[in-house]
C-alpha cells in the first residue's frame, strides 16, 4: 500500500464513506511520509474529543510487545475505538532472543495482527524492518503495509506540484524542478520549502522561479545548466561570470554546490545507461533528466573524457569540505573549484 492509498483510506473514514483497517505497518526511511500517514491514520479514527481516554502513543525501546497488545485489547471509553501509536519498532527487529521460551517481541505483534480488535486502531512504525519477520509477511499479504521510502528523483516534481496544490498554488513545471534540485531529495526541507513559498506569494497566487530566487537561493536552474554547460567547455570565463547570480556567504556557497552537485549525478546516470546500451531518451528517463534537456544532456556527456564526471565529484566533495571549515569565502571556494574543473 502506498502512503496516498492509506491516507485516502484515513480520509474516506472520516467521511463515513470507508473503513480503516484495525492494524497498519508503515514502513519507510522517508521520515515526513511516515509522519504523515500517522496523522492521517489517527485523523481517521476520529477520537479527537476523547483523546485524552483513548490514544495511546508507545515508543518501542521504553515498552514491550505484550504491552502494545494489552493497550489494543482495552475496551475504548465513549468511543468506537483506541488508538495505538507505536514508534520505533526497529529497536525490536535488532532484538535476539537466547531463551527460546520468550517469543521476540515482532512475533508477539505478528500473532496479534493476525486476530486483531476491531476497537482498536493499531499503527506500527519503523524506518526499516527484516521482511523476512512473520509480522512483515502478513502485512504484505494481507495489504496494511504502508511503504514509505523515498522518492525517486523523477517522481519529486510532480510531489511537488502537488503540495503546492494542496496550498492553494499552481506551480510552473520549472518552479518544480528547481524546487527538486535545490531542496530535495529529502521531502521535509521540500515541505519546509514549500510552506515558505506559500507565505511569500500569498493566498492563491502562482509560485514561479522568481519567487523561489527570492525565497530559497538565488541561483536558478537554468543559471545551473548553463554552468555545467560552461565547466563542460572548459570555459571558465563563463563559469566565473555564473557565480554573479549567487551571493558570495556560505548560506548561499553550499546550495549553489548542491544544485551543480545535483546535475553532474544526473550527468553520471545518463553517461552509464548510455555505456550499458539505452537510447538517448531512456537514458534521460533512468538519470531523472527533464525530457526537452535531454539532447543538451547527450551533448554534453559525449564530449567530456571518461571520468571526468568522477573527477568533477571529487573536487565538489573537497570545496563542500573547505565551505564548511575553511576562513575563505565561498566565492574564492568555488572560483577555485571551478578552475579545477574547467582544467
Amino acid at each position: 500500500m502506498t502512503p496516498d492509498q492509506a491516507m485516502a483510506e484515513a480520509e474516506a473514514a472520516l467521511t463515513g464513506k470507508g473503513a480503516l483497517r484495525p492494524v497498519y505497518v508503515v514502513v519507510g526511511e522517508e521520515q515526513l511520509l511516515v509522519e504523515r500517514v500517522v496523522q492521517a491514520l489517527r485523523r481517521g479514527a476520529d477520537i479527537e474529543r476523547t483523546a485524552g481516554f483513548n490514544l495511546q502513543r508507545m515508543i518501542a525501546s521504553e515498552t514491550t510487545a505484550e504491552a502494545v497488545v494489552a493497550a489494543a485489547r482495552t475496551v475504548p471509553m465513549m468511543a468506537r475505538r483506541r488508538v495505538i501509536l507505536v514508534s520505533g519498532l526497529e529497536r525490536w527487529d535488532r532484538d535476539r532472543r537466547d531463551d527460546d521460551t520468550k517469543h521476540h517481541p515482532l512475533d508477539v505483534l505478528a500473532d496479534y495482527c493476525a486476530s486483531p480488535f476491531d476497537s482498536a486502531l493499531v499503527v506500527l512504525s519503523a524506518s526499516k524492518l527484516n521482511g523476512s519477520r512473520r509480522m512483515m509477511k502478513a502485512a504484505k499479504k494481507d495489504d496494511f503495509l504502508v511503504a514509505c521510502e523515498p522518492l525517486r528523483r523523477h517522481e519529486l516534481p510532480g510531489w511537488i506540484a502537488r503540495g503546492a496544490r494542496s496550498l492553494g498554488h499552481d506551480l510552473s513545471s520549472s518552479a518544480a524542478e528547481a524546487l527538486a534540485e535545490l531542496a530535495g531529495p529529502d521531502l521535509g526541507p521540500v515541505a519546509d520549502a514549500l510552506e515558505r513559498l506559500s507565505l511569500y506569494v500569498g493566498t492563491g497566487a502562482r509560485i514561479d522561479e522568481e519567487a523561489i530566487a527570492a525565497t530559497i537561493t538565488r541561483v536558478r536552474l537554468d543559471d545551473v545548466w548553463s554552468l555545467v554547460d560552461a565547466i563542460a567547455a572548459r570555459d571558465l570565463r563563463k563559469a566565473l561570470g555564473s557565480l554573479s547570480d549567487v551571493s558570495a556567504n556560505r548560506e548561499e556557497g553550499p546550495r549553489l554546490l548542491g544544485a551543480v552537485g545535483s546535475r553532474v549525478r544526473q550527468l553520471l546516470k545518463y553517461e552509464s545507461a548510455r555505456r550499458a546500451g539505452e537510447p538517448p531518451p531512456e537514458a534521460a528517463r533512468i538519470a531523472g533528466v527533464m525530457p526537452f534537456k535531454a539532447q543538451d544532456v547527450e551533448r554534453t556527456v559525449t564530449r567530456l573524457p571518461r571520468g571526468t564526471l568522477e573527477r568533477w565529484l571529487m573536487l565538489m566533495a573537497e570545496a563542500d569540505l573547505a565551505l564548511k571549515g575553511s576562513r575563505r569565502s565561498g566565492e574564492d571556494i568555488l572560483a577555485t573549484m571551478l578552475a579545477a574543473m574547467c582544467r
